[in-house]
């Protein structure tokens, strides 16, 4: 009988499900799209109810696609992380929920920060800064602002931990995704008992933790039926997407640098140390084994730059533009886009500057630019701005010379050869990479159930698929550029709170 593990990867654009063979084989994939709802600057949200239909419709569709007959052992989950997503005592959603790239709560990070006796006891509590994207600041903020639903909220749930309440009606999450919420104790991989204490944030509101690989439940009766699926099909916990997709890439131990090229920008390693990260620059989470944790720098916007830049055309070209059609005309200009500099700070930045009131910009526009320059300089601008979060890690002692990559903008070469010649180093694919999270929550499933071994078993399933060597000829034009590209936040930021504030 034919047997597969199920990784599902709730992201901020589209839901994600992948089939995965006791070998590592991909046996099907499917994905649904949901919008993200920006009604002011700096605000972003979903309808919890939109994640859980297109996951539905997804998992009937790959259910589907798979041979007559394969036996489904578990599910995995992965998903944005930091999400506020509230519910009431009927475990109803009462908002809309609060997602990770969302800055309205830098004044309540403040104010947090403040109360835990400053950044120094903040990193003693809780291992990580206070930013504006974690779940902490918004509950703060809901309390604030709307204090109906703060009252009505009784229970508190990250957007993959929504799938499994749907899935399996249990309350939970785990360690990796509870990490980043700002109000657990990672190295002691518990809830930061003291920090909720000191917030008046009652302990209860908040899901029971397990590690990434047990399992939290299994399929309700209504859900199994829907799906032709066993009721005991195991749920296991899975992982916050920035972790687990450097988890995909074969990444649990030092060694290599994993960078995503999804959404948002994330440049990762693994190790078997809680590191002492003195100023809060990286962040810190538990990884997916219980004896592994996990270093990252995220920039807001990677993909999502191209992204924005596709959807502010379409209503000059038509809505039938691509991202195929922007990578061709990418594709047209020189490296260095003739001296056009674009910062993607577009909905502010996490990474390599804590900076919520950032704003992206061009630099360096002149007539001789056409829409090649435009296209090819977003591009270079998130590959500039992570190779400023590469050297972040590499000052704290992280090896960043094995450069792996994943996520959704994987399948385009121009994206991995432009990377290369930005860090100057070799770039190299991984079975699974453009699944991104997804694959990760397969692995995590087979561990879960026994499939798979360990997950540094699972870890060794992953095999180097292609290769990308930098090419030197074009090392001094982004050396000029990447000089150019760090100075222009500290000569911009004075003015980025004085735009922010005009937007109110």
């Amino acid at each position: 009988m034919t047997t597969c593990l199920i990784g599902i990867d709730l992201g901020t654009s589209a839901c994600k499900v992948l089939a995965l063979d006791a070998s590592g084989q991909v046996l099907a994939t499917s994905v649904r799209e949901y919008p993200v709802l920006t009604s002011r600057p700096g605000w972003s949200e979903q309808e919890p109810a939109r994640w859980w239909q297109a996951t539905d419709d997804a998992v009937q569709e790959l259910l589907g696609r798979l041979p007559t007959g394969t036996a489904v052992r578990g599910f995995g989950l992965s998903g944005q992380m930091h999400g506020l997503t509230a519910l009431d005592e009927e475990r109803r959603v009462i908002r809309h929920a609060i997602l990770w790239n969302d800055q309205r709560a830098a004044p309540q990070c403040e104010e947090i920060t403040e109360r835990a006796g400053g950044l120094p006891g903040l990193l003693d509590l809780v291992q990580n800064r206070m930013l504006p994207g974690f779940t902490a600041g918004k509950i703060l903020w809901l309390r604030q602002h709307e204090p109906a639903s703060f009252k009505d909220m009784r229970h508190l749930l990250n957007p993959k931990d929504f799938l499994r309440l749907q899935m399996t009606g249990e309350l939970a999450t785990e360690v990796s995704d509870a990490s980043g919420t700002g109000l657990f104790d990672v190295r002691r991989r518990r809830w930061c008992t003291e920090l909720l204490q000191l917030l008046d944030i009652p302990e209860d509101l908040l899901p029971r933790v397990v590690e990434s690989h047990e399992a939290t439940g299994t399929l309700l009766p209504d859900v199994a039926d829907r799906w032709g699926l066993p009721a005991s099909t195991p749920v296991f916990g899975g992982g916050g997407d920035a972790v687990i997709q450097t988890t995909s890439m074969g990444i649990i131990d030092s060694g290599s640098v994993g960078i995503t090229l999804g959404t948002a920008g994330i440049v990762a390693g693994a190790g078997g140390a809680c590191p002492d990260d003195v100023d809060g620059t990286l962040q810190i989470s538990c990884g997916n084994a219980p004896d592994r944790w996990h270093l990252m720098g995220v920039s807001l916007v990677a993909g999502g730059a191209f992204q924005w830049l596709r959807d502010a055309l379409r209503p000059l070209v038509g809505s039938q533009l691509e991202y195929g059609a922007l990578v061709e005309l990418a594709r047209q200009a020189p490296p260095g886009s003739e001296g056009l500099l674009f910062l993607p700070y577009l909905l502010g930045e996490r990474c390599p500057h804590v900076a919520p009131d950032a704003r992206g910009s061009w630099v360096g526009l002149t007539p001789m630019h056409s829409a090649a320059h435009l296209s090819r300089s977003v591009l270079e601008g998130v590959l500039l701005n992570l190779r400023e979060i590469v050297e972040v890690c590499e000052s704290t002692g992280l090896d960043c010379q094995e450069v792996r990559v994943s996520g959704g903008a994987t399948v385009e070469p121009l994206w991995l050869q432009m990377l290369a010649d930005v860090l100057q180093r070799e770039v190299v694919t991984v079975t699974g990479a453009a699944e991104g999270g997804a694959y990760g929550a397969a692995l995590l499933a087979g561990v879960g159930t026994g499939d798979l071994g360990t997950l540094t078993d699972a870890a060794a399933l992953v095999r180097e698929t292609s290769r990308y060597a930098p090419d030197a000829g074009n090392a001094e034009v982004y050396a000029r550029s990447f000089t150019i590209h760090r100075r222009l936040y500290d000569t911009l930021e004075p003015t980025f709170a004085e735009l922010a504030g005009a937007e109110q």
